[in-house]
C-alpha cells in the first residue's frame, strides 16, 4: 500500500522511445494521478533528441530519480537486459514495456501482454482468436503473441521482414505452448487470406510511418483484426478492415489497458476506468 508520504510526493515517470511526440501516455498517467490524488510528471525521453543512446537514457532515469518508466518501439527487447524480470512468462517473452526503479535492481514488467488480453476480452468477450496471422515479431508482437496463447489461439502464422526475429519468437512460443500450430510466413496476402484474425504489430501505420502492411485485397473473410498502432487511432489498416466489414480492435484499447495496469504498478493505486476514459476523451 502507498503510504501517506508517498501519496503526497510527486510520481516522476517517463517514456523511452522513438517517434513518440504524438504519444498520449503523458496525458493518461497525469490524469490517472489526478483521479487518485497523486501529482504525476511524465517525460518523453527520445534518445536521438537527447543526443545519447538507449543505455545512456536508461542511466539518466536512474540518476535523476525516476520512479518508473515505460519503454516503447524500438527498445522493449533491449530493455530486458537492464532489469530483473520477476515473472517467468514475461522473461520468456524477452520484452518489457514497464520498469520500476523501486529497489537496488530495476524490475521489468509487460503490461502490453496483460493489456492486450484485457482489451481483447473487453471487445470480443469470450470469442476464441481462432487462427491468426501476426505481422511484426518485435517487442509488441511478442507480447501480443503470448497474449494470444493465453486467449486460446489455434494457430499463429508469424511474419516479419527480419526472419531471425520471426524464428526467435516461434522458438520462444514453443517453450510455453509446445503443441501450438506455429508457422513462419513470407507471403502476407496469402497468410492473411487464410486467417480468422489479423494482427499488425509493426510501426507501419503510425504517424511518420504511414501506410499499411496488410493488403486491402486480402481482407474480407476474417472474423477480427487488431492494430497495435494507436497514433492515429484510425490507421489505414483499420479503415480497410471497416470497409470489409470486419470487427476491429484498435491500438487505443491496448494503449488504455496497458496504461491502466502500468499506472497500478507505478503507484499502487487502482483508477476508475470509466472516469479515466472520459477525462482522456476531453483532452
Amino acid at each position: 500500500m502507498v503510504d501517506q508520504i508517498n501519496k503526497k510526493s510527486v510520481l516522476k515517470l517517463g517514456l523511452i522511445g522513438d517517434n513518440i511526440a504524438a504519444s498520449r501516455a503523458p496525458d493518461l498517467h497525469r490524469i490517472a494521478g489526478e483521479t487518485v490524488g497523486r501529482t504525476v510528471t511524465y517525460d518523453r525521453l527520445v534518445p536521438k533528441d537527447m543526443g545519447i543512446g538507449f543505455d545512456a537514457v536508461f542511466s539518466y532515469c536512474v540518476e535523476h530519480d525516476y520512479h518508473g518508466i515505460n519503454v516503447t518501439y524500438p527498445y522493449k527487447e533491449r530493455a530486458v537486459s537492464k532489469v530483473i524480470v520477476p515473472d517467468p512468462l514475461v522473461k520468456a517473452m524477452g520484452a518489457v514495456n514497464t520498469i520500476l526503479f523501486d529497489g537496488e535492481n530495476p524490475s521489468g514488467h509487460n503490461t502490453d501482454y496483460s493489456g492486450f488480453i484485457a482489451a481483447f476480452r473487453n471487445r470480443f468477450d469470450d470469442m476464441s482468436p481462432g487462427s491468426v496471422t501476426l505481422v511484426g515479431a518485435g517487442g509488441a508482437g511478442r507480447a501480443v503473441a503470448f497474449g494470444l496463447v493465453a486467449l486460446g489461439v489455434n494457430r499463429i502464422c508469424i511474419i516479419d521482414k527480419e526472419l531471425k526475429k520471426a524464428h526467435a519468437l516461434e522458438r520462444d512460443l514453443r517453450q510455453v505452448a509446445p503443441d501450438l500450430d506455429l508457422t513462419i510466413g513470407d507471403d502476407v496476402a496469402r497468410a492473411v487470406s487464410a486467417a480468422e484474425g489479423i494482427v499488425n504489430c509493426t510501426p507501419i501505420g503510425m504517424v511518420g510511418y504511414e501506410g499499411t502492411p496488410i493488403p486491402a485485397t486480402a481482407l474480407g473473410s476474417q472474423k477480427w483484426v487488431f492494430d497495435a498502432v494507436y497514433t492515429p487511432i484510425e490507421t489505414q489498416f483499420l479503415r480497410d478492415a471497416a470497409a470489409a466489414e470486419i470487427p476491429r480492435l484498435s491500438g487505443y484499447e491496448l494503449f488504455f489497458f496497458q496504461g491502466v495496469q502500468a499506472f497500478k504498478l507505478f503507484s499502487g493505486a487502482d483508477v476508475v476506468q470509466e472516469e479515466l476514459r472520459l477525462q482522456l476523451s476531453r483532452g
